[in-house]
Order: C-alpha cells, then sequence, then structure tokens
C-alpha cells in the first residue's frame, strides 16, 4: 500500500487527516517534529508529504528543502499562518502546494490528488521529448535541469516547470490563472499574484545569463509568455 507521510506535532489534526487517507487507500505514516519526518520521509518511501511549517527540532520549511535535495515526492505545507512572503518561500523551495490552517480534511485529499494526477500525466509523458532547447536554452524536464549558454542554472522544481510550460509554447500568452491552474492544478486556491512574485523570482535567476535569442515577457494587465528573438 502507497503511504502518505504526515507531519504536524498537533495529535488531533494527525489523527483526522489518518482517517481521511486511509479512506482514500493509502497508509498514513505519522510525525510529530521535523527531524522524525525527514528520518521517516528516508524510510517509508511515501507517494506524497503533508509537511506542517512550525514544528519542533526543524521546521517544515527546512524538512521541504533536505527533501528536495533527495526526491520530487510532493510536499504540501501545511500553517497556522498565510503571510504571502511565506507561501511564496514555501513553493520557491520546491513545495508543490501550501494549505493555511484551520482547513478542511477533505480538501486537503482534494490537494493530495491534484498534486499526485499532476505527478502520473508527467510520468505519463515521458515517452515523449524530455528536452527543449530554444537559443542558448536548454530544459530536461525528466532531469529537472536548466542550461543557458552551456551553464548550468540553479532553478527549483516548480521554477524549472514553468520554464517548460512557457518555453514549449513560445508566443502564447499564459494568463496568471492559465499558470496556475498549470503549475499548481485547478485545485489550488492561492491568488494569482503568486505567479508574479513566483516569475519574478526566476527571472532574477535566468537573467543573470545572457540569452539574446528569448526572453520572458510580461504582457501588461494579462500575463505572461516566451517570446524568440530571431534577429
Amino acid at each position: 500500500m502507497s503511504k502518505i507521510l504526515i507531519a504536524d506535532d498537533n495529535s488531533d489534526i494527525t489523527d483526522v487527516l489518518s482517517v481521511y487517507v486511509q479512506k482514500e487507500g493509502y497508509e498514513p505514516v505519522i510525525a510529530t517534529d521535523g527531524d522524525e519526518a525527514y528520518k521517516m520521509f528516508l524510510t517509508s518511501n511515501p507517494v506524497c508529504v503533508l509537511l506542517d511549517v512550525m514544528m519542533p527540532k526543524i521546521d517544515g520549511f527546512e524538512v521541504c528543502r533536505k527533501i528536495r535535495a533527495k526526491s520530487d515526492v510532493p510536499v504540501i505545507l501545511i500553517t497556522a499562518r498565510g503571510e504571502d512572503f511565506e507561501r511564496i518561500m514555501g513553493l520557491d523551495i520546491g513545495a508543490d502546494d501550501y494549505i493555511v490552517k484551520p482547513f478542511s480534511p477533505s480538501e486537503v485529499m482534494a490537494r493530495i490528488r491534484a498534486v499526485l494526477r499532476r505527478l502520473s500525466k508527467t510520468d505519463a509523458g515521458n515517452d515523449k521529448s524530455n528536452i527543449v532547447s530554444i537559443g542558448n536554452l536548454e530544459i530536461n524536464i525528466e532531469e529537472y535541469t536548466c542550461k543557458i549558454g552551456g551553464e548550468d542554472v540553479k532553478l527549483t522544481k516548480k521554477e524549472i516547470e514553468t520554464m517548460w510550460v512557457l518555453a514549449t509554447n513560445p508566443g502564447k500568452v499564459f494568463t496568471r490563472d492559465n499558470l496556475l491552474d498549470s503549475l499548481w492544478g485547478q485545485d489550488y486556491y492561492g491568488e494569482s499574484r503568486t505567479v508574479d512574485s513566483h516569475i519574478k523570482r526566476l527571472r532574477s535567476k535566468i537573467d543573470k545569463l545572457e540569452h539574446p535569442g528569448w526572453e520572458i515577457t510580461t504582457i501588461w494587465g494579462v500575463g505572461y509568455k516566451f517570446e524568440k528573438n530571431d534577429k
């Protein structure tokens, strides 16, 4: 039976989520602090991780970083605080989704289903081309790497997915809602301005290297597009 790791120091939350996880046909694995969460991640091989941000010993952000250094398993961060900078930070370090307490257990399960659906679609598409090359840009979506002029660019999982979506659709204008749906799924309840902050961080990384043949452009009042410059 596939496992879902639930890491939270509140036993009421872990008890309720465990029941819902079992109803979905998964085996819940419980951790009550960040150190235990990471150790159980290493030993239990979960298909998804529900990770509270405010935990003893190691906070959820640090656990997420450690997980991302080893795996692309879906991670959903859970917190009692909903400040924008925390939500953006969570997504920037590689979390797939972010949910704020208090929440409905049914909503949490909908988020899990959404990230696992996206993962299965990616796996199903791996027999297609995994590499896109435009000008001096090369993205390998299977290996989650991005190179500009042959130089590796250190991007998060979500930033590489953003580059892939845009670069495989050159000239297409994506609204903020389009990008939210494509990258976080239709079940994501976040705000469209999350996309603006995400694109800003992505640009700050890729613009450190010259890329005269292409750029991510802003379509004011609409969204963004990947534009090739053949001149």
